[in-house]
This record gives C-alpha cells, sequence and structure tokens, in this order.
C-alpha cells in the first residue's frame, strides 16, 4: 500500500488553501507587526493607509467583539497587540483591503507607536529575573545528591542546542467566510481544527458552534501548525465577522519566518556519575527553555524534554529540573519531537563529555546502560516491549559495526586533511499525549447503498500518509476493496473535539476510532446475514468483498448485503469514540503511566570532514527501527528518512540568529540553510526489526512521526569524533548545530580568525 495523495499531486490536483477558486467580494488581509521586540504601545494612526485605493479596514484590538486571546495552556497572549509588544513581528493590527497588492501596500502607511522597554532573548537571563512562563518542573528517582559519593567518575558541563525553523513548503494561510447564521466557516491550514475553532470562537464572542473549520490537506507542519495556526485562523475569521465579507489571509514566506516560533533553543547544565563498570549511576540536568514571549505549548514541550530526559538508558537516580523562560522572541512551539529531542541532546553530551574524559568510546557508556524489560523510567512507567538491546545488536550486527570501526580507522591513518567520524545513536520514545485527556478521538463512517464508504476523523493529512492508513484500517475491518473507502477532509461539524494532529499519536487514536466505527457496522451486516442465510453468526466472515460462511462464500456479496441493510432500514453509519485506556499521570508527583508504548532504534552515522576546510559530508545513516506490525511499509519508510534527515539539518546547517534587540537574521532562504540533495547521507538505509508491535497501536503498526528525528543527533557526534580525530586535543563546546564554521573552529582553535 502506498500513499493516497502523489498522483495527485505530480498533476497538480490537489488542493490547498492558496488554491481554492477565490468568491466574489474576497478582501485581503495583511498583518501590522510590532516593529520592536518589547515596549508600551502608544498608538496605532491608520489614517493615510485607509485613504488609499482598496483599503477596507483597519480592525485593532478594539474592533474584537469577544475577548482578545487566544493562549491555550497559559491565557497569556493576544490576538492583536493591546497596551503591550513582547516580540518583533507581533501582530498590532489587521488590515484588509480588495487586492493583495493594495493590503500589503498599505502597511507601509501605518504607524505604530511604540515606547521601548528592556529586551531579554537569552533563557537563563530570563530565569535570573524570574521572567518564567510556569513553575519550574523536576522529575525525580532514586537519590541523585546521596549517590554522587558512590561514584567511580563525576563529569559535569553544558550543553546548547539551537531552534529550528519549520519550513512547510505551504505557509500558514487561513481563508474564512461569514455565514448566514452569524457565524463563519474557516479554511484553515492547520494541525488542530478544534483549537481554531475554539479561539476563534473566543475571538468573536460566539458559540463555538458557530465556527466551523475545515482542512483537506497541509503542505507540511510539523507541529508548526499545531497551535500557531490559530492567530492566522482567528484573524482571518474576525475580518470575515466584522465586515461581513470573506477574507483570505496567506503570509509570504519572510514573514512566516519572522512572525512564528520556532523549535526551543535550550541551554542546559549536566552532571553524570560513573561506576568503574561504565554503568551510570546519577545523573542531574538542568533545562533552561527558550520560551519566547508567550506560553504557546511550552509547557508541554518542556514536560516532554523531562519525560525524555534519560533516552534510551536505564538511570537508578535521575533530578531532572526545567525551566520555561520568557523571552522577547517570538512565541516558541511544537515541533517534531516536541521537546525530546531537547532532552535526548544533553544525556548523549553527558555520555560522551565522560567518555572522551575516560578514554573511551561513547558506545562503551551507551550500551552498558540500555533500557530493559521492566526498568523504571523517571516518571516510573515500566518499560513494557522494550526492545532497545535488540535495535541496537540488530544495527551493530548488520552494519557490521567493527568493520565499520576498522575502516574509520585505517582512513584516518592515512589521511592528513580528511577525517571520519563514526556515531551511534539508540533511541526510545513514549507515544501518547502526556495530558492524559488529549488521547481520544472519534470516527464516523457512512456506508452509501452503492457499497463505497466515507471516512470522518479528526487526522489531517499533512503528508505523513495518515489518511492512506485509516482508509487501510476501514477496507480490512469491512472485508472490502480499498478502492471504496474515501477519507473525508477533517471537518469540525462532522468529527468534534479533536485533538490535534501531532504527538505521533494521530494514525492511533483515529485509526482506532475508525476500526471500533466499522467493527460495529461489519458485525450489524454480517447478523442480518445471518439471519437471511440462517446461518450461525460467528462462522460468517467477510473477505474481499464476499461473505463467507465457514471459510466459503455464501450467497451474499458486500454489496447485495448492503442493500438489504438499507431496505431493512438498518443504520448504515457509525460513530466511534476511541480512548486509550490505561493512561494516566499525575502532575503533582511527576509520576504515572503517560505512555502507550514506546518506540525504539538505534542509528549508526559515518561522517567525512575537509579538516583544511571544515566542510563535511554524512557519509551513511544506517537504522535499525521498530515499526511495530508496519501496515505500510513505503509510508513508514519515507516518515523515518525524512525525520532522520530534518534531524540532520537541526543537529548541522540550520543555525537560527536573533540579535539582542530580538530581530531574526536568519530570515530567508538565502541566511538560513537546511539540508538539500548533496548534505542529505549519500547512503540512508532503514532495517525493519522484528517485533510483535503493540496492541495500543493501530494494526500493532507502531507510530513513526517523531521517533525518526532523534538519529540526526548521531551526525553531531560523529562530526566531534571526526574533528577529535584531526585534533585530539580540541576543547570542544557542546552546541549544536554543528556549523562549517564550528566545525572550521573546533579543527583550528589556535589559529587567528580575522573578519
Amino acid at each position: 500500500m502506498n500513499h493516497l495523495d502523489p498522483a495527485r499531486h505530480v498533476r497538480g490536483e490537489s488542493q490547498y488553501l492558496d488554491d481554492i477558486p477565490v468568491q466574489h467580494g474576497t478582501l485581503y488581509a495583511a498583518v501590522v507587526e510590532s516593529p520592536v521586540a518589547h515596549g508600551k504601545l502608544l498608538g496605532i494612526d491608520a489614517t493615510a493607509a485607509l485613504q488609499l485605493p482598496g483599503v477596507v479596514r483597519v480592525l485593532t484590538a478594539e474592533d474584537i467583539p469577544g475577548e482578545n486571546q487566544i493562549g491555550g495552556i497559559v491565557p497569556d497572549e493576544p490576538l492583536l497587540a493591546e497596551g503591550h509588544v513582547h516580540f518583533r513581528g507581533q501582530p498590532v493590527a489587521l488590515l484588509l483591503a480588495d487586492s493583495e497588492h493594495a493590503a500589503h501596500a498599505a502597511l507601509r502607511h501605518v504607524r505604530v507607536e511604540v515606547s521601548p522597554l528592556p529586551i531579554i532573548v537569552d533563557p537563563r537571563e530570563a530565569a535570573a529575573q524570574g521572567e518564567l512562563i510556569v513553575p519550574p518542573r523536576t522529575f525525580r528517582i532514586g537519590a541523585a545528591e546521596e549517590a554522587w559519593a558512590g561514584c567511580a567518575h563525576v563529569f559535569e558541563g553544558v550543553a546548547e542546542s539551537g531552534g529550528q525553523e519549520h519550513l512547510y513548503i505551504e505557509t500558514q494561510g487561513t481563508y474564512a467566510f461569514p455565514t448566514e447564521m452569524g457565524g463563519v466557516r474557516v479554511i484553515s491550514s492547520t494541525q488542530g481544527p478544534t483549537a481554531v475553532q475554539r479561539h476563534t470562537a473566543r475571538v468573536l464572542g460566539v458559540g463555538m458552534h458557530q465556527v466551523e473549520v475545515d482542512v483537506t490537506r497541509l503542505g507540511g507542519g510539523f507541529g508548526g501548525k499545531e497551535d500557531q495556526a490559530t492567530t492566522w485562523g482567528a484573524l482571518a475569521a474576525l475580518g470575515a465577522f466584522v465586515v461581513r465579507r470573506p477574507v483570505k489571509l496567506v503570509l509570504d514566506r519572510m514573514a512566516d519566518m519572522r512572525m512564528t516560533g520556532k523549535r526551543h533553543p535550550y541551554s542546559s547544565d549536566f552532571k553524570i556519575g560513573l561506576d568503574a563498570d561504565l554503568k551510570i549511576v546519577a545523573y542531574e540536568v538542568t533545562f533552561y527553555q527558550n520560551a519566547g514571549a508567550a506560553a504557546d505549548l511550552s509547557p508541554a514541550v518542556l514536560e516532554r524534554t523531562l519525560f525524555h530526559a534519560t533516552n534510551a538508558y536505564f538511570i537508578p537516580n535521575v533530578t531532572a529540573t526545567a525551566y520555561s523562560c520568557r523571552t522577547n522572541l517570538p512565541p516558541n512551539t511544537a515541533f517534531r519531537g516536541f521537546g525530546g529531542p531537547q532532552g535526548m541532546f544533553v544525556i548523549e553530551s553527558a555520555i560522551a563529555c565522560a567518555a572522551e574524559k575516560l578514554g573511551v568510546t561513547a558506545a562503551d557508556i551507551q550500551q552498558r546502560n540500555l533500557l530493559r524489560e521492566g526498568d523504571l523510567f523517571p516518571y516510573r512507567q515500566p518499560t513494557e516491549g522494550c526492545h532497545a538491546e535488540q535495535a541496537w545488536n540488530t544495527a551493530a550486527e548488520l552494519y557490521d559495526l567493527p568493520a565499520r570501526r576498522r575502516e574509520v580507522a585505517e582512513f584516518n591513518a592515512a589521511h592528513k586533511l580528511q577525517k571520519k567520524g563514526l556515531a551511534l545513536m539508540p533511541i526510545c520514545f513514549g507515544i501518547s499525549f502526556t495530558k492524559t485527556a488529549m488521547n481520544q478521538a472519534r470516527a464516523l463512517v457512512h456506508i452509501y447503498t452503492d457499497g463505497s464508504v466515507g471516512v470522518s476523523t479528526g487526522a489531517v493529512e499533512m503528508g505523513q500518509g495518515v489518511n492512506i492508513k485509516i482508509a487501510q484500517v476501514a477496507a480490512q475491518t469491512l472485508g472490502i476493496s480499498l478502492s471504496r473507502v474515501k477519507v473525508e477532509s477533517t471537518n469540525t461539524t462532522r468529527v468534534a473535539n479533536t485533538s490535534p494532529s501531532a504527538a505521533s499519536a494521530t494514525a492511533d487514536l483515529n485509526g482506532k476510532a475508525t476500526q471500533l466505527a466499522c467493527l460495529a457496522l461489519r458485525e450489524r451486516l454480517l447478523r442480518l446475514a445471518a439471519t437471511e442465510l440462517k446461518m450461525n453468526y460467528e462462522g460468517l466472515h467477510i473477505e474481499n468483498e464476499q461473505v463467507l460462511a465457514a471459510g466459503k462464500p455464501a450467497d451474499t456479496t458486500w454489496e447485495k448485503l448492503v442493500s438489504a441493510a438499507y431496505w431493512q432500514r438498518i443504520s448504515l453509519t457509525e460513530n466511534a469514540h476511541y480512548a486509550t485506556p490505561d493512561l494516566h499521570f499525575d502532575a503533582e508527583t511527576n509520576q504515572g503511566y503517560p505512555f502507550a508504548y514506546h518506540v525504539y532504534g538505534t542509528a549508526l552515522t559515518t561522517v567525512r570532514v575537509d579538516c583544511l576546510r571544515g566542510t563535511y559530508e554524512v557519509e551513511a545513516v544506517q537504522i535499525a527501527h521498530d515499526f511495530g506490525q508496519s501496515m505500510n511499509p513505503a509510508v513508514d519508510r519515507g516518515q523515518i528518512e525524512g525525520g532522520a534527515v530534518q534531524g540532520i539539518g537541526w543537529m548541522t546547517l540550520e543555525e537560527l540568529v536573533f540579535n539582542d534587540e530580538g530581530r531574526l537574521l536568519s530570515n530567508s532562504l538565502n541566511s538560513y540553510k537546511i539540508p538539500d540533495l548533496y548534505s542529505a547521507p549519500k547512503v540512508l538505509d532503514v532495517h525493519f526489526l522484528d517485533t510483535p508491535g503493540h496492541p495500543r497501536a493501530v494494526l500493532r503498526s507502531k507510530a513513526v512521526g517523531e521517533p525518526p528525528l532523534m538519529y540526526g543527533i548521531g551526525t553531531y557526534f560523529a562530526l566531534r569524533d571526526a574533528i577529535r580525530a584531526f585534533n585530539p586535543a580540541a576543547d570542544i563546546s557542546f552546541s549544536a548545530p554543528m556549523t562549517p564554521e564550528k566545525v572550521l573552529v573546533n579543527l583550528h582553535p589556535n589559529f587567528t580568525w580575522q573578519r
């Protein structure tokens, strides 16, 4: 089974938001931004703009009929600035005009007067000043403070990981229409239709039933449209609601990069203690998360950092503390991995630090501390179906780790100005929303009288292949051809109160709900067949659209059975609800069972560095990954490959830079680099581990969205290995991304660099 959309994509038939035919009377919106990162908002003068041809209206916070608030976890984010501005690019007003050109031309004529206030861009400075989004959190197991005395080796250090631009191909956008009942219909490029619905209703001062949100597909999301699409959805809806005309708002690339939040940068302190056998006895870590100017999803991202602070290792004594620090940058948000990669980078840095100082390989420490069945995570959930050692051993054997090491050593001995590096990256990633209530989904399934099937869920297709998986679930459960199944657009009037398509839980939650609905329909139809055929229900089955009795064809088919059900007034519609069982987590004690299951894997990464220029190539990333019983290997392999390369980008090229005034300097694709064909691994091999899957995974096919991004972390440590092969005395700080400039400076630290 392959993806449903590629044929339409390559023919240009797939419809995205900007492909929707423009309705007569549509106005185009442009956003007036704050020119400074922090200050008191003294006034907005739109007089000159309103006199320009085509300009219809300029809306400010005073024009909001409901509440000027779109904060979810913490109500600290106004839709339009009011009283103060808190980051450069913050929406201050919404300009509406009868053409896109007129709207953007008029922006230059709106005057925003701001009295500047002190600007904070560093999370440690924010923490020192008490600028926190929420109180700090600590996960604790054992007694780390008492365990240090029993350690043979103790090491401390600092690890820094940068932000990352989502750079989805389709930028943020919304098309909103007023409805005859006084509400709005919103077509939004969002991963969270219910979030857009909820906050739009709040802003407009109407019930959620007055706001319909519809999503066909996204041109990429990666977490950047989980919460941050809300701003643009609510702004366009506000315009349509107030002016009673359709309003279209689509950001251009530079505006999108300038105004939206990114992956959270982290600055972290670590302390690690080992015994004489290299077993990790104690680990202490403090995370300083750069949240930006408002909470957005930062508290939840921070929590997942704590959940993944020990990665794939068992450590009996852990104290992990995290601070969500408020700075004057755009509010940072969800990004593939959702805080997990930042936590994993620090533990891998701590292990590398210990290994380098002890004169052993990081792999010596990694392998000895891998999780085993029944081990406790710091939040007290035990491992269940643990495949950490299986993934490591499979990767080491399949890709011949001893041979790779010999090859690297021989190459390095033979080449003075070219060096290779090698690193292993084990992963363990929990699957579920860590807020228990979000682990629920619904599906609405219609069987039409011709035997075709329509399925509606809360899942949003953004290129990850969730629609084909839901269609597969329906077809397999009902025993019919995949061609009979249509997965509808995601719409809040058909399926309400949905969780966003995020946390790698979308296929599991919505697929399970679809399965339950289809099971109910199948049972209903087979009981009818049992009555009509005068046979035992238990012996009936549907396969390849044929009703089977005790494995043999009965005298009816799928189409005949559906038709008979209609004429006997039997319901051919089912609405099912699924809630992941047994999940619980106490946020007061920071203990519980927050994850349905975990995904495991190991990547072996080889790089080659040009020690004269500082440039490098990723020669190979070879992965053994726990897919469970993959229901769609082609789609799942694509997710692993894409995720790994995105992780490599975060760790190498993608340097996100703000100056002290909160201005984004890496504000275009000239100054912000992502991996291209030449920087992707020359070899990217993915091996499917032989594992049974998990009953909480849909059809035992484990989630694949977020886990593979963490394989990219191995590239950073492979580059460190290559640098140390050239300069064994190099004192390399744990600072990612490892750009070519950083590589060059670390290769030649005594060289006097001049601009």
